[in-house]
């Protein structure tokens, strides 16, 4: 099987474009640059963008050309010195006894090229970045979320409507620049499929952002990480992190047989499980469904006594509170509702294409990883895109005189719902999933 770039740097000449395409690129940018993980970009001449297109679109390649050359975002380039600041903050990425950072591998990487917090980077980032906000007193407003978008008098984002999760209260938050940082949309259980998101991951910032006019990219497309926890039934869904995987676990049916290369990109991967416990109908009754077996004491014959503890911490706990020790004996996997690959449509500064002063950074951006995500590169969108968000936002609010608030844009919404025949008692955004029984 061919693997597929992880990178391409920006080019302008059909041979490269040509090897872009033919090796797996998921979308070329032509007459323009990409700041995206999983695309090609180049700048072609007039008589030589025909030609681009044309090979393009015949080898099934999305095509995006832009009339106006798009800045390349510098802050992609000067990842190193973002993660040298979170070092520097007190983040504890795994290192050597010498201090160097470890890289490890992921799945769909030709080389070790993700470094890592144990098994939580993600905790360990937000814990160190929420310690910093408390140590600078800036102000946090706790259990209330936005329920509403502001926009002024003429058409630009002015602040958010704000609900108290408790009382119900409703205040107004007036603002230069607004920034979006909602997350996913796990929660919505699409096609069935249990989730690893937050409960929190109901697609709010793609809902509010909608309805004020912003543009949606990918809105279909979602992935499934191929190994939740499929067993017991109280993990359901759960994340059983990639790293299991690249540290040696292999993925395994019920007749004892590994069934795939267990570092497939994230789309193989949940595919051929499926595959295995459906078509094929080697999966592993669970009690809720069929499983495959993840065989984690592999980690320990591979890495030596230990390995699991020190390198994948979070994994032991989580199964040991319910009398499964991974040291020793596998555990059961299926793929679970990970992360939203569509979002809202930015430019390179990170404000939305079609809502002036309206910022969005993270798992609410679409079109960063294209139709796909390899692992590890969520944390790289967030630290990348989410400083160059705040940065831009920041600056920008300097020059920012709001007009008059208005919350026009509902009616009109409302409007044109009707006007498309869509009748719903569905409330949105939804903020919170509702696992109550329904009589």
């Amino acid at each position: 099987m061919r693997k597929k770039p992880e990178l391409l740097a920006p080019a302008g000449d059909m041979e490269k474009l040509r090897m872009a395409v033919l090796y797996g690129a998921d979308a070329v940018y032509l007459a323009g640059t990409s700041f995206g993980m999983r695309s090609f970009a180049g700048n072609f001449t007039a008589d030589e963008l025909p030609e681009a297109v044309r090979f393009a679109h015949d080898h099934g390649v999305r095509v995006h050309v832009t009339v106006n050359t798009m800045p390349r975002n510098d802050e992609v380039a000067r990842l190193p010195e973002h993660l040298e600041r979170l070092n520097d903050l007190g983040v504890e990425f795994d290192k050597a006894p010498d201090g160097t950072m470890i890289t490890t591998h992921g799945g769909g990487t030709s080389r070790k090229r993700m470094h890592a917090a144990k098994d939580y980077s993600g905790a360990e980032i937000m814990r160190t970045l929420r310690d910093e906000v408390l140590n600078r007193g800036i102000p946090v407003v706790d259990f209330t979320a936005a329920i509403e978008l502001i926009l002024d008098e003429n058409g630009r984002a002015a602040g958010a409507v704000l609900m108290n999760m408790e009382t119900h209260e409703l205040m107004v938050a007036r603002a230069k620049t607004v920034i979006l940082a909602t997350g996913g949309a796990g929660r919505m259980h699409y096609q069935g499929f249990p989730t690893s998101n937050h409960y929190g991951a109901t697609a709010d910032g793609l809902v509010l952002g909608y309805r004020v006019g912003a543009k949606l990219l990918y809105a279909d497309t979602l992935q499934y990480h191929p190994t939740g926890a499929a067993y017991p039934q109280q993990i359901f869904g759960a994340l059983v992190t990639e790293k299991v995987r690249s540290l040696g676990a292999k993925l395994v049916n019920r007749d004892g047989k590994v069934f795939m290369h267990p570092l497939e990109t994230r789309d193989v991967s949940a595919a051929s499980i499926i595959r295995e416990c459906s078509d094929r109908g080697e999966g592993v009754e669970t009690g809720s469904g069929k499983a495959v077996w993840l065989d984690t004491p592999m980690i320990e014959a591979i890495g030596g006594e230990g390995t699991i503890e020190k390198r994948i911490p979070a994994m032991m706990r989580m199964f040991a509170n319910y009398g499964i020790d991974i040291r020793k004996e596998p555990i059961l996997v299926y793929p679970t509702l990970h992360y939203q690959n569509g979002g809202l449509d930015i430019n390179v500064n990170g404000m939305t294409t079609q809502v002036e002063n309206l910022y969005v950074a993270g798992e609410a951006v679409g079109g960063i990883h294209g139709r796909n995500r390899l692992m590890g590169n969520s944390l790289l969108d967030i630290i990348v895109f989410g400083r160059s968000a705040g940065k831009n936002a920041a600056a920008h609010s300097r020059d920012v005189q709001p007009g008059k608030l208005t919350l026009a844009h509902i009616a009109k919404f409302d409007a044109e719902r009707a006007a498309a025949g869509i009748e719903t008692d569905a409330v949105s955004p939804k903020l919170l999933p509702d696992y109550r029984r329904k009589k």
